[in-house]
């Protein structure tokens, strides 16, 4: 910051000079950040590269990340607006506010923008699947309340959002199909019958299903054959989601690579599409993404409460290294990479799957400045 001065006590020069050395200043400064490679930018000749936005950012209450999605990022996912609990809490009641304002985030930055998520067994309302009495409904029913969702979400938004992630996480880890009330009430084809309401509210929308731990064979095996019987009926999948909540020794670069290859086989696309990598010790050998388990909190859990130690953020960036190594190889195959969350700060990994912890496992700190990972990444364009 420039400091004041007291008029009377310099020459006319110096008064003229000294406003043009401080902008001239200012744009050192401006030339320098542009300078710097974003993200975007280096991997613009390979895939769209995103972030998950949380709702302070998307209302753009939280400066810090707008500026570094804008900068950094061409393309947006939702953490949760889009979400049925979210948008539609209530029978014949819709809340449209944060997905309007998400989706006029992504028109106004030029962002791709992304939907997720349309079918979910966690955060939908137990209403969806009863009546008014707390019964379950019958088949009928619940797929007149799924369609009549999909139709008036994705309707609302036909044009504007470029893909779906139509449905979510469907796969036990053993590859059979996860006991869910659209599973239970509607039946195997509750799968089949979202893709389809989804093509007819908006055909030109792309169409995804998302999961994560599709690196574990048995699961994989399961997501493959999903994927066939949906192709056999003829429903137009365009990608797999890996959802690539990873940690530092889960998937190996072989299970990595052997998903991607496997997908891209059957002649669909692939993307990464809530990326992470977990810093902290693993509960119970505990790997993934399920949402409905958590684990008392534990000092030996959480170790870096008062920072990354250098050590670490190596071993992080190394991590990060790897996996981009593998997606660059690939990146034929591969449309997206979206980590999830922007900081650090801003990851749900705090919180899962021990709340109150302190986890690092983004490229920017809880300051918004990059870290030693981001650099890994940019450079593995460059080797």
């Amino acid at each position: 910051m420039i400091c004041p001065y007291k008029k009377d006590q310099m020459t006319k020069g110096q008064i003229l000079r000294r406003p043009i050395t401080a902008i001239l200043f200012l744009a050192f400064i401006a030339l320098n950040l542009q300078a710097q490679e974003t993200l975007k930018e280096v991997f613009k000749d390979y895939f769209l590269i995103g972030a998950a936005l949380n709702r302070a950012q998307i209302y753009e209450e939280d400066r810090r990340g707008v500026n570094i999605v804008k900068t950094q990022f061409n393309t947006i996912s939702p953490e949760n607006i889009l979400k049925w609990e979210a948008i539609h809490p209530k029978a014949g009641r819709y809340d449209f506010d944060a997905s309007d304002r998400y989706v006029a985030f992504g028109e106004t930055y030029g962002m791709s923008t992304i939907g997720h998520t349309l079918v979910w067994h966690n955060q939908t309302p137990d209403w969806v699947f009863k009546d008014t009495k707390g019964d379950l409904v019958n088949r009928d029913e619940l797929l007149k309340r799924l369609r009549e969702h999909i139709q008036t979400v994705v309707g609302r938004y036909k044009g504007k959002i470029k893909g779906w992630d139509v449905v979510n996480e469907a796969l036990n880890e053993d590859g059979t199909l996860r006991q869910t009330p659209w599973l239970k009430i509607i039946g195997e084809d509750y799968i089949a019958k979202a893709f389809q309401f989804t093509h007819e509210a908006d055909p030109d929308a792309e169409l995804y299903y998302n999961d994560y731990s599709l690196e574990n064979e048995p699961k994989l095996q399961g997501a493959i054959t999903l994927v066939k019987r949906l192709q056999a009926a003829k429903i137009p999948i365009r990608s797999v989601g890996l959802q690539g909540h990873n940690n530092l020794i889960f998937p190996t670069l072989m299970q990595q690579e052997r998903a991607i290859d496997e997908f891209a086989k059957l002649g669909i696309k692939i993307n990464i599409t809530e990326l992470d990598v977990s810093v902290l010790p693993d509960p119970a050998g505990f790997t993934g993404a399920e949402v409905t388990l958590n684990f008392s909190m534990k000092e030996k859990l959480d170790p870096y409460k008062m920072g990354l130690p250098d050590e670490m953020q190596k071993i992080l960036a190394k991590r990060y290294a790897d996996l981009f190594t593998i997606f660059l190889k690939h990146h034929k195959n591969i449309e997206r990479i979206t980590f999830w969350n922007v900081t650090d700060g801003d990851s749900w990994l705090n919180n899962f799957p021990i709340r109150g912890r302190t986890n690092y496992p983004l490229l920017f700190d809880r300051q918004g400045k990059i870290k030693p990972a981001f650099d890994a990444v940019i450079q593995t364009v460059e080797k």
